[in-house]
């Protein structure tokens, strides 16, 4: 492969953080404003809560690119950590939680943060950059799947399941004529997965 001259160069610096595949993480590390540790914790036990927990985990399946996330007061109150992994480039990850109902918990979470400017603003990217450190080791379970694929297996799952509870697909199984498609490594693979 050789180099291609007169590249444009990218738009934006290289973004910390590691990735395993189409995972990539996201770790911050914060100062809580002084005294607000209490109001921090309150905010997060709100984000927890179940009436909010719906609209965020319909956000998170918009944003659809996000695959977990926490939030962790340490260091006797006076620290906090968000820490997430995500599919896609990092920049598109901040612009998407920006646009829905979790940058609004963003802003609300993070305002707890010394000199955080607020999600939607420019200078938002470069305050996250300022606090993120990679991971020395990042390591995914399912390094080359990504949230849509893991939300498509499991609608294929999820339908494949309901044709095996049929009668027709009982009847399908003991039809002689089917017999030899039955009897194939891949199908007998299929039934055996589906049973697990």
């Amino acid at each position: 492969m050789t180099a291609t001259t007169g590249a444009t160069p990218p738009a934006h610096p290289e973004r910390p953080g590691r990735s395993d595949g189409v995972c990539s993480e996201f770790t911050v590390f914060t100062r809580i404003k002084p005294g607000e540790a209490d109001a921090l914790r309150a905010d997060l036990t709100a984000l927890a809560d179940a009436t909010n927990s719906a609209r965020v985990h319909a956000a998170v399946r918009q944003i659809g690119t996000l695959h977990d996330a926490r939030h962790v007061i340490f260091d006797n109150d006076t620290r906090f950590m968000f820490a997430s992994v995500f599919d896609g480039s990092w920049d598109t990850y901040i612009d998407d939680f920006a646009q829905t109902v979790v940058g609004e918990r963003f802003d609300k979470v993070f305002s707890h943060s010394e000199g955080f400017p607020g999600v939607k603003d420019p200078g938002a990217k470069d305050w996250f950059v300022a606090h993120q450190e990679p991971a020395g080791v990042f390591v995914s379970a399912y390094p080359e799947l990504t949230v849509q694929q893991i939300y498509k297996d499991q609608r294929v799952d999820e339908a494949f399941q309901e044709v095996l509870d049929t009668p027709e697909f009982r009847a399908a199984l003991d039809n002689p004529a089917n017999a030899q498609l039955v009897a194939t490594p891949a199908f007998q693979k299929l039934l055996e997965e589906a049973a697990a």
